[in-house]
């Protein structure tokens, strides 16, 4: 057991941006191998630490959770696995105050009866491809030909998947990887049940992003969305967007969809967090043309308020939805 995947539960008052350097900082006192995952997260891989301390991963993370709530007054959720992906699937199944552990030498039994969508990088579509066939769990996939695998899903994604539902874990941590994402979140002031709600969140988060990449010059390829419950508890999903953008109107369509691909039912919302990932140059970005006049009009409105906001600040200008 050698990677912890740590994951931050942070207060609605923090700034997640500002409050992570510090919690990685914690984490790197006992590894300098140290990768981030914004906006509340961690890998660190714990190899020589295991050995310099005498201790398991799991008995540092107990430590790391200790030291956290005494310096930052933040706890923890801790997946602990042999490799990366195992870490990131155990830290799903772990709760505060308890460390999940893939044993190393019971992976494929620990993975088996988890749902395919347990994997990271498996989306929806992939998942909803793989059930039609009957494919709904991890054992089941392993169990499965490559070949069927392959023709389901494309030959890359599926040789990765089958790899990874039996237990293969290539990853590796990366320390000091610089973070090519911006973050907006959205706390809400008590527990938040209404969707309406919600939506304006995701609506001034997404805005917000938009503007910031178009400043910066950048589209991004990816957009996740973190949503935080009363519990602490939290779901994340990720979707890669037809084509890198900036666009504010579009972050906010693939935002929305996110949203609605939960199916929340009066949950009981405390914060939401909107991810631009996988950044990339706006110059080296290219767009599908449209003969739509509305598509065209918003993009000029945008580059209207980016001058006007930065002008008379952010505020100057915000959508009638968000005036309320």
């Amino acid at each position: 057991m050698t990677i912890l995947c740590v994951r931050f539960q942070l207060p609605p008052m923090y700034e997640a941006e500002a409050a992570l350097p510090g919690l990685l900082g914690l984490l790197e006192e006992f590894t300098p191998v140290v990768e981030a995952l914004p906006p509340d997260g961690a890998l660190a891989d714990l190899r020589g630490a295991e050995r310099y301390f005498g201790r398991s991963a799991v008995e540092l993370a107990s430590v790391i959770r200790v030291r956290a709530l005494a310096l930052y007054g933040v706890d923890c959720v801790i997946g602990a696995g042999p490799g990366p992906m195992l870490a990131r699937v155990a830290l799903r199944a772990a709760r505060p105050g308890l460390t999940c552990e893939v044993p190393e030498d019971g992976v494929r039994e620990f993975l088996a009866e988890k749902p395919v969508a347990a994997l990271p990088g498996v989306g929806t579509a992939t998942a909803r491809t793989l059930c039609e066939y009957g494919l709904d769990t991890l054992g089941r996939v392993a169990a499965a030909p490559l070949s069927t695998l392959q023709r389901l899903i494309g030959a890359r994604v599926g040789r990765e998947l089958h790899e990874k539902a039996n237990g293969i874990d290539r990853g590796r941590v990366v320390p000091n990887a610089v973070s090519r994402s911006l973050a907006a979140e959205r706390p809400f002031q008590r527990d938040e049940l209404d969707p309406d709600r919600h939506r304006r969140a995701l609506l001034s988060a997404a805005g917000e992003l938009g503007a910031r990449l178009r400043a910066l010059e950048k589209v991004c390829r990816t957009l996740t969305l973190t949503v935080r419950y009363a519990d602490r508890s939290s779901t994340t999903r990720s979707r890669t967007l037809k084509e890198p953008t900036a666009h504010s109107a579009a972050l906010t369509r693939a935002a929305y969809g996110l949203y609605e691909a939960l199916g929340l039912q009066r949950a009981r919302v405390r914060a939401i967090v909107l991810r631009a990932e996988a950044l990339g140059p706006a110059e080296e970005a290219s767009y599908q043309l449209t003969f739509d006049p509305t598509d065209d009009k918003l993009r000029r409105i945008e580059e209207v308020t980016d001058r006007v906001r930065a002008k008379f600040g952010p505020g100057a200008v915000i959508p009638g939805a968000l005036a309320a």
